[in-house]
């Protein structure tokens, strides 16, 4: 259940008198990132900000503190859970057009997005703890995600499970999530996906770490059937520097049988602009 003293402020986008902001809001619209400008362009795109945007706070006891998040849409459709990249926050994924990329599926019904902070700073990059207690503190930010995020999204858009999408580190935690909990699943996009955390544990390995590592428990999977039901997404591209990341794992998923579509694009790579084209693109496949 969610927390009963969750925070919630309604608000309509404000007006961005910047074109340059603008384009970062609006529909589909990331060519910002390539530093193509068009100001006309930009203030007539103004008739489709007001995608409503609801910010969301509470207090977890999972993480025995506050937690944020934005939200994107009335609470129907599809609850798309978004997750930001490294060093991002709940914002991110606004802030850099993403959310703005799917702004017709949340207008029109189709999409709820619900956006969540991360805490990456205080678990795999927090090198002042134990390494095995980054990933506690990690576990704790799927229990928000788990009985929190996923909880309030399927009870406002009336759904049983759930799509999770995120772009490089991002999609780690789409992905380590749609794998431990697929009963609460029901799409996983994955966005030039990083999937490989050894390296934030200075060596050291415990049974937490292997079962948050998709590249070590997956493989061991005796029931490969649990994922069947999930439509998994792996995107990549040809100048994506993770691009043999997600070859890993479409290979690990083949050796199990587990079905998905593991899309390697022309022309595409491991940035903002290429997510804000992918993302809308698969949800439309879906």
């Amino acid at each position: 259940m969610f927390p009963v003293s969750v925070c919630l402020r309604r608000k309509r986008r404000r007006f961005v008198e910047d074109a340059d902001l603008v384009h970062r809001a609006a529909l589909s619209d990331c060519d910002f990132l390539a530093g193509t400008i068009d100001l006309n362009r930009s203030l007539s795109l103004l008739s489709i900000l007001p995608m409503n945007e609801r910010y969301i706070k509470w207090y977890t006891p999972w993480l025995s503190r506050e937690f944020e998040m934005l939200a994107f849409g009335d609470g129907g459709g599809l609850p798309l859970i978004l997750f930001p990249t490294s060093f991002g926050s709940y914002y991110q994924n606004k802030d850099f057009g993403l959310v703005g990329s799917v702004a017709s599926y949340v207008d029109s019904g189709r999409v709820t997005v619900y956006c969540p902070d991360a805490i990456d700073l205080d678990s795999f990059y927090n090198k002042g703890i134990h390494p095995a207690d980054r990933m506690k503190t990690h576990n704790a930010y799927e229990n928000v995600i788990v009985r929190d995020v996923f909880d309030l999204a399927r009870r406002e858009c009336h759904a049983h499970r759930v799509a999770v999408c995120g772009a490089s580190l991002g999609a780690y935690h789409a992905a380590n999530i749609a794998f431990r909990h697929p009963d609460l699943v029901g799409y996983l996009i994955s966005l030039s996906g990083s999937f490989d955390i050894s390296d934030f544990f200075d060596g050291y390995h415990d049974d937490n770490i292997y079962f948050n590592s998709p590249y070590e428990y997956l493989p061991n999977t005796t029931d490969p059937w649990k994922y069947n039901h999930i439509g998994i997404i792996i995107g990549t591209g040809e100048w994506d520097n993770t691009r043999h990341e997600s070859y890993r794992l479409s290979e690990i998923l083949n050796s199990k049988g587990i079905q998905h579509w593991l899309d390697d694009g022309k022309w595409r790579g491991h940035d903002w602009n290429y997510w804000c084209d992918m993302l809308p693109y698969y949800l439309s496949k879906i």
